[in-house]
């Protein structure tokens, strides 16, 4: 249906409206210039079932059907239909000029308005210096948005009634918008430099970290939030450059040094925070490199360099060919190391180089196959996610804890391993932890108690 055919004509409702109250549905029909009556007539275009019907107006809806008097739908059908052809603006301005809470309260209730409107009536809520469910109007308005925006609440029918609802909305949010909106709302603004103790602070936490929450949003962040929520901007990946300036320029101890921790850090700020020599092994450890940032730490942070996991074949040559122990330590333990390099390595007679090689990903399963014959390295094939199974399932029968703990913690032990390892009080825990494992119970969908 198209509400515009309905123009200068009568529509038959039973029942009331559902999702506009019975002012608005009587304003809209008016704007609309529809005609609503309660008694057929031959000059009735368009019947309608609404809610609440009496017994007497469901016969009449039943026999004006069976007639074919005229065409009919249901109120949501129509209510949908008016949704969509609400003028924003006007709405907007109508409201503003009004001061009409209980209206604005009504349309933030209405599930037929678009997710657009909402947003905007959103930010023209008045909370009254009171939180999200301290009084009933706050209350209602938070939890329609919970409602709408939350992802299957059918399953978790109660979250809309508890501030931590927020917080997993944020969590799960994929509307950049929807972020924006939460953020600059009443209740929130007083709890920027709150502490964890504060109920809106995990909404807080939650927005500073999330992957899609809008710069703007994180620049406003870094202006009035405490030193905490800027040192988790500080460590986002892909945090851009002009806010890591701004958290740069904050000079906070806390904030720096999650800087120095970014795998993203602009450039710029990499050659002033290098002078710090703590910040400076954090960057080379972590920073995500190319050979400009290489060849400016590779002086004098090499070791770092050689833990960094972005390393380049040309990079890890060059660390290499200083033949420094320390370097080659710091290199065997390194989860991108390159097979070639773990080949090289494996001519250093040091045996920690050996010990941290046969716990890499990267050694060739063959080396694994031979590093069994010697028990020294059991605890490090124990480790390895890429041990074969048949030696995961050998280590299983140790009596070494240390070896049954990190066998528990493998995603790559055999499943019917992890299932004796559960028995164990010891490594129940770990087992649990275990994402392989707690893969396989949702794929076999079995009983198993967290």
């Amino acid at each position: 249906m198209n509400i515009k055919d309905l123009e200068n004509k009568k529509i038959l409702l039973f029942g009331k409206s559902r999702a506009f109250s019975a002012d608005e549905f009587e304003a809209q029909m008016k704007f609309h210039k529809i005609s609503v009556v309660n008694e057929y007539s031959d000059d009735v275009a368009l019947m309608v079932d609404g809610k609440m019907m009496t017994p007497y107006e469901q016969n009449a809806s039943d026999e004006l059907y069976a007639q074919k008097k005229a065409e009919l739908i249901s109120i949501d059908l129509l209510e949908k239909e008016l949704a969509e052809h609400i003028d924003a603006d006007t709405l907007l301005m109508s409201l503003k000029l009004s001061h009409d809470k209980e209206r604005l309260k009504g349309f933030l209730k209405n599930a037929m308005i678009s997710d657009d409107i909402f947003l905007r009536l959103l930010k023209m809520y008045s909370w009254g210096g009171e939180d999200f469910f301290e009084n009933d109007d706050n209350r209602d308005v938070t939890a329609a948005l919970i409602v709408r925006f939350y992802k299957k609440i059918e399953r978790n029918h109660n979250v809309q009634y508890a501030t931590l609802g927020l917080m997993h909305l944020i969590v799960q949010c994929t509307n950049e918008k929807l972020i924006e909106a939460i953020s600059s709302l009443e209740p929130l603004q007083r709890s920027f430099k709150n502490n964890d103790k504060d109920a809106n602070y995990k909404i807080i936490t939650s927005i500073a970290t999330h992957y899609i929450t809008p710069p703007n949003v994180l620049s406003k962040l870094v202006r009035v939030s405490n030193v905490y929520v800027k040192t988790l901007i500080a460590m986002r990946a892909n945090c851009p450059s002009n806010i890591q300036t701004q958290l740069y320029e904050n000079g906070a101890e806390d904030v720096l040094e999650a800087l120095s921790y970014n795998s993203d850090l602009d450039k710029n700020l990499c050659a002033k925070m290098i002078a710090n020599k703590t910040y400076a092994q954090n960057i080379a450890t972590y920073i995500r490199l190319d050979d400009e940032i290489f060849d400016m730490l590779s002086l004098q942070h090499r070791v770092d360099l050689a833990h960094n996991e972005t390393l380049t074949l040309r990079m890890q040559k060059a660390l290499i060919s200083i033949h420094d122990e320390n370097i080659m330590l710091a290199l065997s333990s390194n989860k991108k190391l390159d097979k070639n390099i773990v080949e090289k390595l494996f001519s250093d007679i040091s045996e920690e180089v050996h010990t941290n090689l046969y716990a890499n990903i990267n050694t060739p399963k063959e080396r694994l196959e031979q590093a069994y014959k010697n028990k020294a390295y059991h605890h490090s094939l124990s480790c390895n996610t890429n041990t074969p199974e048949h030696i995961l399932k050998k280590l299983s029968e140790s009596n070494d804890s240390n070896i049954l703990e990190a066998l528990a913690k493998n995603p790559s032990t055999p499943v019917e391993v992890l299932y004796q390892l559960q028995l164990d009080s010891r490594y129940e825990r770990y087992v649990k932890e275990n994402p392989a494992f707690g893969k396989h119970i949702q794929t076999e969908n079995i009983g198993w108690e967290v």
